[in-house]
């Protein structure tokens, strides 16, 4: 959702916008292994609402060359300065030229942040939490709930406003003719599962509008467990409102789909995706009702990403980064063994 305000505030400076995407090869070279694939990237970029046209394998360095290709005025960047491997400006070159623009960055959310909260959870991940003293530790420095809340949202340092939900939300009501869809989840890590599930069934009707419920976070952590959601309800209702797909959100909506909400917002499908589903606490199903009425539909995404393999793959790249780093650590260290030797050596 922090890139995607980047996005909203990019588009509102001109009439068309084109995102530059970087290539994995190029991001490994500068800033460390990516999470998700180019391709992911490039998909995920183009479900972002105010997106007009992606360019795949963008260079690092923004050049004029590259605006020239692409017929761009201007680009823009956040408020906080990216620099090369050898530490030069990447936007030198363009903001020398005049053709140089910034936007805010989003205050208490970055992918570091993101990818932190993400580790914290890794020492409990596999273990029992009850007796887990690492995890009880972390959750009382990090806990800001009462028990039962996901010690890792607490972590945020994201302040949400009505201002920015009214930045990032349609304000579309359904019209006439339209087919009234509503989906529910946590949709945490808002990733390209969530995009391509949305996607097919925005795909079932001809005028879509789909209404994504997004449970509280103690609703959540009830049944995804473990550590469960890593972003707040706040940080979920934008990276959600953000999605081309989105008509609207439901702020805590219940687990159950009630009568009450199905007559509210006159929803005539209900979808769910193939993931596995939770009974309500009192054991019932919480699609009972509209199974009842006919109109529950099932909805394969085709992708098999899940919060949980996002998580995974974080956790990879950080052993992996640490057993690199361990490496380099040993063998600068027989290096300078080997010279103190070798002074020895010569006393």
């Amino acid at each position: 959702y922090g890139h995607s305000n980047q996005l909203r505030q990019a588009r509102a400076m001109g009439d068309y916008l084109i995102v530059g995407v970087h290539t994995d090869e190029e991001i490994a070279k500068h800033k460390g292994p990516p999470v998700f694939t180019q391709e992911e990237r490039y998909k995920m970029v183009q479900a972002i609402k105010w997106v007009d046209e992606i360019a795949p394998g963008a260079p690092y360095v923004t050049t004029l060359e590259t605006l020239d290709k692409y017929n761009c005025d201007f680009c823009v960047h956040g408020d906080d300065i990216t620099l090369t491997i050898d530490g030069k400006d990447t936007y030198e070159e363009v903001k020398t030229a005049g053709r140089y623009r910034e936007c805010k960055r989003t205050q208490g959310v970055s992918t570091t942040d993101l990818v932190g909260r993400m580790l914290l959870m890794t020492k409990a991940h596999h273990s029992n939490i009850d007796e887990d003293l690492d995890y009880r530790k972390h959750t009382d420095n990090f806990g800001k709930g009462p028990k039962g809340h996901s010690p890792w949202t607490g972590v945020s340092q994201f302040l949400q406003t009505s201002q920015k939900i009214i930045q990032f939300a349609s304000g579309k009501e359904p019209q006439p003719g339209d087919t009234i869809i509503y989906v529910a989840g946590a949709f945490d890590l808002f990733h390209i599962g969530h995009v391509d599930f949305l996607e097919k069934v925005h795909q079932l009707a001809e005028k879509p509008y789909i209404i994504a419920g997004l449970h509280f976070d103690q609703e959540v952590n009830r049944y995804k467990g473990k550590n469960y959601p890593i972003m707040n309800i706040h940080e979920r209702t934008l990276s959600v409102l953000a999605c081309r797909y989105v008509s609207e959100v439901v702020i805590g909506a219940p687990y159950a789909v009630t009568a009450d909400l199905l007559d509210h917002f006159r929803v005539t499908v209900v979808c769910h995706g193939m993931t596995e589903v939770v009974p309500d606490k009192d054991g019932s199903d919480p699609y009972e009702e509209p199974k009842r009425r006919g109109i529950f539909q099932l909805v394969d995404s085709g992708s098999n990403l899940t919060t949980d393999l996002i998580v995974q793959r974080i956790i990879k790249n950080r052993l992996e980064f640490e057993a690199r780093n361990q490496k380099k650590e040993a063998k600068e260290l027989a290096v300078l063994e080997a010279m103190k030797r070798l002074e020895e050596e010569k006393h």
